[in-house]
């Protein structure tokens, strides 16, 4: 696979065509919104900037990255892609919607993938007439920094789509680690239901935040605290993954928190709002 397409100009999205681009892929990075897709480029070039300020890569090595990522915002510029990664919204009707409409536009063999952390790929893929090419590629954030990713069959996805994705992560050198398609998978299965207690314990008022982070950090070796955690995550993000737990697997133990439902309702989504479990406006 050497024609990558990434849909979607956001945190994830210019993360993964960053990490594509410096491994030698040409990446067409895909958005309806050509601010989005601007910002992306800075941002990917800022990061890279950070190497070169590191001694860790030449000012020329920095800009060959960069100029193996093109921003487009006509769909058309993925007929030829051997590879489209989904990296959009995490709701439902979106992503099978865009599904859809790729296995329109995309030739026969082009495999899609989803950077969906919760959502079920056998449901995106039946959006699809060609389920068998349909699979998971669950980025972790920040993507250029993290080694893992869950590589998701759904209930049709192929032996041979699995293997090509599979090989492509590790020359993206990234670790792919093999999961199959039951809500929230694995990463997010384990993961919420933390977070969402750490808030439960903020919320009955155990303990403050910061004891709450703390304990964690500390007793647990985790590095930064789960209340941290998804305000970088985003409470928005959080509250969707729940939600889907609860009702792919219908168990109460997956209910939110209603401190996390209120702060969602309030607009307190975190980091990116400014505001979240912690103040970032300053």
């Amino acid at each position: 696979m050497k024609n990558i397409v990434v849909i979607g100009g956001g945190t994830m999205g210019n993360g993964i065509a960053h990490t594509a681009a410096a491994s030698g892929f040409d990446v067409t990075l895909v958005d309806v919104n050509d601010a989005i897709l601007q910002r992306a480029v800075s941002t990917i070039t800022a990061n890279l900037q950070r190497g070169v300020d590191k001694g860790k890569m030449t000012a020329e090595e920095r800009d060959a990255v960069v100029g193996r990522i093109q921003p487009a915002t006509d769909m058309s510029t993925v007929a030829d892609a051997d590879i489209v990664i989904e990296a959009i919204l995490e709701q439902t009707e979106a992503k099978t919607s865009l599904f859809a409409k790729l296995d329109e536009i995309t030739k026969a063999d082009c495999i899609l993938a989803s950077n969906t952390s919760s959502i079920s790929i056998t449901k995106i893929a039946a959006a699809t007439k060609r389920p068998d090419k349909v699979i998971g590629m669950h980025f972790m954030n920040p993507v250029p920094v993290m080694t893992l990713v869950e590589v998701i069959r759904g209930i049709a996805t192929s032996d041979d789509t699995y293997q090509r994705v599979e090989d492509l992560s590790k020359r993206m050198g990234k670790t792919p680690i093999e999961v199959n398609d039951y809500p929230g998978f694995i990463s997010n299965r384990v993961l919420m239901p933390m977070i969402n207690e750490a808030i439960f314990a903020l919320y009955e008022g155990v303990a403050s935040r910061e004891a709450i982070d703390g304990v964690m950090k500390l007793g647990m070796n985790h590095p930064m605290g789960p209340l941290t955690l998804a305000d970088f995550i985003g409470l928005d993000v959080c509250l969707a993954i729940l939600r889907v737990l609860e009702q792919g697997f219908g168990d109460p133990k997956y209910r939110p928190c209603p401190l996390l439902v209120k702060m969602v309702d309030a607009g307190w989504l975190g980091k990116k709002s400014g505001r979240g479990f912690y103040d970032y406006r300053k």
